[in-house]
């Protein structure tokens, strides 16, 4: 059973955090979505370049139906989208969120 006194504590906290809950709940169900290695290999690549599947299962050494299913779950979750050029899909990040987290490692690499 939780003291009253440290219920209030929590309670206070809670109000001076800038984040609701909802907040972090959608934004921690992106970084899971994106933690898989991966997902987070192909959100390079993309980030780097808008990439079709074949150019992601070549660059990845990966099954393209290993490829496609991960797009899949990315693009269920609206992390990126695909546009179609030709008899091609090419991918594109268009979460922000997800963008600058990946635009992160960019900065990590040259320090």
């Amino acid at each position: 059973m939780i003291k009253f006194s440290k219920l209030v504590k929590i309670l206070y906290m809670e109000k001076k955090c800038e984040c609701s809950t909802e907040i972090i709940d959608v934004y921690a169900g992106k970084m899971k979505v994106c933690g898989h290695p991966l997902r987070l290999k192909m959100l390079c690549l993309i980030h780097r370049q808008d990439c079709c599947v074949s150019e992601l299962w070549q660059c990845l050494d990966q099954p393209q139906p290993v490829i496609s299913q991960h797009l899949a779950v990315l693009k269920d979750k609206k992390i990126v989208e695909s546009l179609t050029e030709g008899n091609k899909r090419i991918y594109r990040i268009i979460d922000p969120f997800v963008k600058s987290i990946v635009e992160g490692f960019d900065f990590l690499k040259t320090n």
